[in-house]
């Protein structure tokens, strides 16, 4: 079960990393072409959180199940030692569910918004910072923090 969670929230990465480029593109356009929020629009902000979400959900049971992560929290005094250990045990999942949660409030806020010049600016805002955080607590290969292949 492990190794089919390592999967899964490897390659579901991209599919977020795709959507929140792709809403931020978006974003950018509409904001900065002064484009009407259009329901294609309005799908992609909401289908962008819920992709975060699902991977949301993979990440907490991989979270669960990780013997990197069960070893931090039996062994905290010797796991400290190990950068990779404490990445993955804290650093990793408190930047994603940060990520998550600006995300998640930053799709509610642009579907509040009446403007759509301000729904397009809330969702280039938030989505933005969650996607720069994002992109700094993913293992990539050439990461200075720890690093993992691109498809596990």
């Amino acid at each position: 079960m492990y190794q089919t969670l390592t999967f899964l929230h490897s390659t579901f990465r991209w599919l977020v990393l795709l959507s929140l480029l792709y809403s931020v593109f978006i974003a950018y356009k509409g904001y900065s072409s002064g484009k009407k929020f259009s329901k294609t629009d309005d799908c992609v902000r909401h289908w962008t959180a819920t992709i975060a979400h699902i991977q949301l959900i993979i990440g907490i049971i991989l979270y669960s199940k990780s013997p990197v992560v069960n070893y931090f929290w039996k062994n905290i005094q010797a796991a400290e030692e190990s950068f990779d250990i404490l990445f993955f045990s804290i650093i990793h999942i408190c930047l994603m569910l940060f990520s998550i949660v600006l995300i998640t409030v930053g799709s509610a806020a642009a579907k509040r918004k009446t403007s759509d010049k301000d729904k397009f600016k809330t969702m280039l805002t938030w989505y933005t910072i969650a996607l720069i955080i994002i992109f700094i607590a993913i293992p990539w290969p050439f990461s200075p923090l720890t690093n993992r292949p691109y498809f596990r």
